[in-house]
């Protein structure tokens, strides 16, 4: 690996720490939530099949809202973008904490997930304004592994308060975790926008850097949360694991992604974006179709080989694909290709949940659950790779 030779100022860590935060409390937001909505349906008398919308309006105003904030973010900074973000989300928190009925609650996810989209934006490219070009990698790898502790963190929190204290309690708790993110970046962001000069046009947006960046997230968290459905699924319907067991499957696979994200940064900074994320697509596929295409138990103690793979396959994408896109714009235009990366991600999330829904309409059997990870291994190794080697960029 070529010696790191670039200074990075000591304030630059601050404003990624704050960044990784607040990116963490988003993820974390999500998973917290799901855990209690079980306890929501009793308590509000609400059937299980609306429930979904709790989730789902979330990410619709997540989804709508992001290429407004990556706009606020090139125009005001992202210290700003962020902290009215945070301000909308802590307000949709309240509301559902105080939430009479579920229409209300509904109503409150709409808000939060606005706020999300905004901040969302500015979590991202604020995560590497203080880095030169050439460090970035090792930025969003420590970026990345934040959202991956969060994805550990949130079902854990979410089960412990709505197990002793109530669904309400999920909802309370994103006050103090808001302040404290709105804290640290009204201290540690820098005001204004990022870079210098004329905000770019808006093509440079569709540069091939960023369409393929853009892609290449939704491609490889279409896999994730494909995977990470119907394997909680299966592990629920044909292996009899309890939800609280069948949802410790995903975790060790974010313990995986989390854990080889710094070091993945730190090899897209020496060796470029394209033979890293090349390699990881190669990894997660073949780690899939070994487990679609033999008789290896797909549960207990045998599937474990299957986490750590598809965790040296994801893992190295979060900074990856965050890199190639930010790289290629000048930093002006960060806030709106972050939007734009975090929109394909979205994107890439519906899809694979409802891919995986299709694939198992008729039971999450091990035979159909088999079929998916070859489907999953298809989409890696004949789009992902081939995806990921269309990318110019180099280390510099």
């Amino acid at each position: 690996m070529a010696r790191d030779t670039a200074t990075v100022p000591r304030g630059a860590w601050r404003t990624l720490a704050a960044c990784s935060g607040l990116a963490a409390l988003l993820q974390v937001d999500g998973t917290l939530v799901a855990v209690a909505l079980p306890d929501v349906g009793r308590s509000l008398h609400t059937a299980p099949q609306p429930l979904g919308w709790v989730i789902t309006v979330y990410f619709l105003a997540f989804a709508v809202v992001l290429l407004p904030g990556g706009r606020l973010v090139d125009r005001f900074g992202g210290r700003t973008a962020a902290l009215a973000g945070l301000a909308l989300f802590a307000a949709g928190a309240l509301l559902g904490a105080l939430a009479p009925g579920f229409a209300v609650l509904v109503v409150s996810r709409a808000v939060q997930g606005a706020g999300a989209g905004l901040a969302s934006p500015a979590a991202l490219s604020g995560a590497v304004s203080g880095f030169p070009p050439e460090r970035r990698g090792t930025a969003l790898g420590i970026w990345g592994a934040a959202s991956g502790v969060a994805n550990i963190a949130g079902p854990l929190l979410g089960g412990l308060l709505t197990t002793g204290l109530g669904w309400r309690a999920a909802w309370w708790s994103l006050l103090p975790l808001a302040a404290a993110a709105a804290v640290a970046v009204a201290r540690l962001v820098p005001a204004g926008p990022p870079g210098s000069g004329p905000q770019p046009p808006a093509g440079v947006l569709r540069r091939p850097a960023v369409l393929v960046a853009v892609a290449a997230a939704g491609l490889s968290f279409l896999v994730m949360i494909g995977v990470f459905f119907i394997i909680e699924q299966y592990l629920q319907d044909a292996a009899g694991y309890s939800p609280l067991l069948a949802a410790a499957a995903p975790m060790a696979i974010a313990v995986c992604i989390g854990a080889v994200g710094p070091f993945a940064g730190r090899l897209i900074d020496a060796r470029g974006e394209r033979p890293v994320m090349v390699a990881a697509f190669a990894v997660a596929g073949a780690g899939l179709a070994w487990y679609g295409l033999t008789d290896t138990p797909l549960h207990g103690p045998a599937a474990l080989p299957l986490a750590v793979a598809l965790g040296l396959g994801l893992g190295p994408l979060f900074a990856g694909v965050s890199r190639a896109g930010l790289n290629a714009v000048p930093q002006r235009a960060h806030g709106r290709v972050s939007a734009l990366i975090s929109a394909g991600r979205l994107l890439g999330a519906g899809l694979g949940a409802a891919l995986a829904g299709a694939a198992i309409r008729h039971g999450a059997g091990a035979a159909e659950v088999r079929t998916a990870l070859v489907c999953g291994a298809a989409l890696c190794l004949l789009a992902g790779a081939p995806l990921a080697a269309l990318l110019r960029t180099r280390p510099a």
